[in-house]
C-alpha cells in the first residue's frame, strides 16, 4: 500500500510561487525524476495567509521518497532562492480504512 508525504515549508508563499516560476525547467527535470523513481502524485498548496507551503505527495513507500531526494539537489537550491532557511521534515502517512472514504 503506498504512503502520503506531507512536507510543510516554511516560506512566504509568493516568493516560492516566484521561484517556481523562474524554475520551469529544473521543476521538469526534478517532476520527470520522481516520477521514474516512483511518485504516484505530487501537489504544492500555500496555506491562507501566505507563510507556508505544504508539499504533498503519493510514493510506493517512504524510501522511494527518500532515495528521490538524495538524488536531487536542485530541491534544496530552489527552496533556498525561494527563501526557505529551516530543514522541512518530511511526515509519511498510510490510508486507514474506516468505510467512510468517498
Amino acid at each position: 500500500m503506498s504512503v502520503m508525504m506531507g512536507l510543510r515549508i516554511a516560506v512566504d508563499v509568493a516568493a516560492f510561487e516566484q521561484m517556481v516560476a523562474e524554475n520551469q525547467e529544473t521543476l521538469k527535470t526534478v517532476e520527470a525524476r520522481s516520477k521514474e523513481m516512483g511518485a504516484i502524485h505530487h501537489r504544492f498548496y500555500g496555506n491562507i495567509d501566505g507563510s507556508e507551503v505544504l508539499v504533498v505527495d503519493e510514493w510506493p513507500d517512504p524510501e522511494s521518497f527518500g532515495a528521490f531526494m538524495q538524488a536531487s539537489p536542485e530541491i534544496r537550491e530552489m527552496f533556498g532562492k525561494a527563501g526557505v532557511t529551516a530543514e522541512p521534515q518530511p511526515v509519511f502517512w498510510r490510508e486507514l480504512d474506516a468505510g467512510d472514504a468517498f
